[in-house]
């Protein structure tokens, strides 16, 4: 159990790294004025995406999922910070598919927003990243 932990962390880290940087791209992606600046901040954006942010998501889950497997659905049920972390989950897997949702308007040359709102939106995962760990570590209920 220790090991499938430790990996489900290593990947929580991984993604979250991502999260974290992608948005950060579009805020600079949203500043550029230049062909070559665009395409790279393009290039960029969907390695990161694909390559690392994707993977690393989908490797959280399936170490989580083994994570719950070591407990019974009854114990499952009686740990109430379980269901409200794992209700932050699913919203940080819609943070994850709004971002891939502005990579492909980035990549079409489609974005309508302003480097500020980037800058606002970079900072909903931190506040998700803090609720999870108080959950996990404190377990308030």
């Amino acid at each position: 159990m220790l090991w499938v932990k430790a990996f489900h962390l290593i990947f929580i880290v991984t993604w979250f790294s991502a999260m974290f940087y992608l948005p950060r791209l579009f805020v600079y992606h949203a500043m550029c004025e230049d062909e070559a600046g665009n395409a790279r901040f393009k290039v960029m954006e969907r390695k990161l995406y694909r390559g690392i942010m994707t993977p690393s998501a989908i490797l959280t889950l399936i170490f989580g999922g083994w994570l719950l497997s070591f407990y019974s659905l009854e114990q499952i049920a009686t740990m109430h910070w379980l269901h409200a972390k794992l209700t932050l989950v699913i919203l940080l897997f819609a943070y994850h598919g709004v971002c891939g949702r502005i990579l492909k308007q980035f990549a079409a040359d489609s974005n309508q927003r302003s480097h500020t709102f980037y800058r606002w939106f970079n900072e909903l995962p931190v506040l998700v990243l803090i609720a999870v760990i108080i959950l996990v570590v404190v377990k308030p209920f």
